[in-house]
């Protein structure tokens, strides 16, 4: 009878266990989506900043000036916020996936959630080396 009441306590432990290691999993991605949506609101006013820096300091005509355009820098802000909002909700979406498969003993990986974030990483990648390379 003892054996049977320390093999529930054994079971809860390791369950307890696997549930903190998807908490933390779910909180290392929110972690990574809050410094995405930074970077991205970081991006998106460096360059207004660097605007209002050169009208300051004379670089630019004031009375001649065009009007202030965003250019590439709002959409890469504007895309990073966006994808790490994204990131976020779909982190927690996974995250109740699986707490719902521990608890019934079936975890299964996610091969789409795997692809969907590497896809994404692959386009910020991308764009961001376009930008890179056509500002210079």
């Amino acid at each position: 009878m003892s054996e049977i009441i320390e093999d529930k306590k054994s079971a809860r432990i390791r369950n307890r266990r696997v549930h903190m290691a998807n908490e933390r999993t779910f909180l290392a991605w929110i972690r990574t989506s809050i410094g995405i949506i930074t970077f991205g609101f970081v991006v998106e006013k460096f360059a207004l900043f660097i605007k209002q820096m050169s009208l300051i300091l004379g670089k630019a005509n004031i009375e001649n000036a065009p009007p202030p355009s965003h250019g590439y820098s709002a959409i890469v802000g504007i895309f990073l916020v966006g994808l790490g909002t994204l990131m976020g909700l779909l982190a927690f979406v996974r995250y109740k996936k699986v707490e719902r498969q521990i608890e019934e003993d079936t975890y299964q990986p996610s091969l789409i959630f795997d692809i969907l974030i590497t896809i994404s990483v692959l386009a910020v990648g991308i764009f961001l080396v376009m930008y890179l390379a056509h500002s210079t």
